[in-house]
């Protein structure tokens, strides 16, 4: 299928998210190399559940995953990925994940703590003539729905400054990397990492910020 057809499609699948009809689904992407991409299996449903409740979204709390060199990428038009270690790219599928980030699709990469080496030399694969930038502290990401003055930190590891970083194409961001923050932990159940109800929620409501702006922007 050439690109603008998978274009049209996520037009299509994004003016159903806008206009409130019916119900879609988000997925968590499936890679290679060892890392591992099921971490926080909790993390995006429950997600889905605060931005239906608090957004008035209608996203399926089913979240399959996707293989990222698969054709079923193109079905969803956001795709969660995350974990602790090591990330690898065949070329098919960075040129897969190329055409679906081109086509529409968005991306959002949370390093669990072990990722970053990387999930950054992977992204050169998809992208080598672009660089990630980081996205300053008046981004409208982070006032898409709630505001924040930046990335909270939901848990510690180095004791680095959270950032987010993007990848943009023609002044739309494709991608949003998180870094040192560790929203998908704060996600998932309370019982998981027994992270309090204020962090929890810090990072949910930055998660719907984070949805919010993919399908406003």
């Amino acid at each position: 299928m050439r690109l603008k057809n998978f274009s049209l499609t996520l037009f299509i699948f994004w003016s159903i998210y806008a206009t409130g009809q019916g119900n879609y689904s988000l997925a968590v992407l499936k890679y290679n190399g060892g890392g591992d991409y099921y971490a926080n299996p909790t993390a995006l449903p429950n997600l889905i559940a605060f931005c239906n409740k608090n957004l008035g979204t209608r996203i399926s709390v089913e979240v399959p995953y996707v293989d990222v060199g698969s054709r079923d990428l193109f079905l969803f038009p956001f795709v969660h990925m995350t974990g602790h270690g090591n990330v690898v790219f065949s070329k098919a599928e960075a040129e897969n994940l190329r055409t679906y980030l081109l086509g529409g699709g968005f991306l959002h990469v949370d390093d669990n703590y072990g990722m970053d080496q990387y999930i950054r030399t992977e992204l050169k694969k998809v992208f080598p003539e672009k660089d990630l930038q980081e996205l300053p502290s008046n981004h409208a990401i982070f006032n898409a729905k709630f505001p924040f003055s930046s990335l909270p930190k939901i848990h510690e590891h180095d004791g680095k400054t959270p950032q987010a970083f993007g990848l943009f194409h023609e002044g739309r961001l494709l991608l949003l990397y998180t870094f040192e923050t560790d929203l998908s932990d704060g996600w998932e159940d309370q019982r998981v990492h027994n992270d309090s109800e204020e962090k929890r929620l810090q990072a949910l409501k930055m998660g719907a910020n984070i949805l919010y702006y993919v399908y406003t922007q």
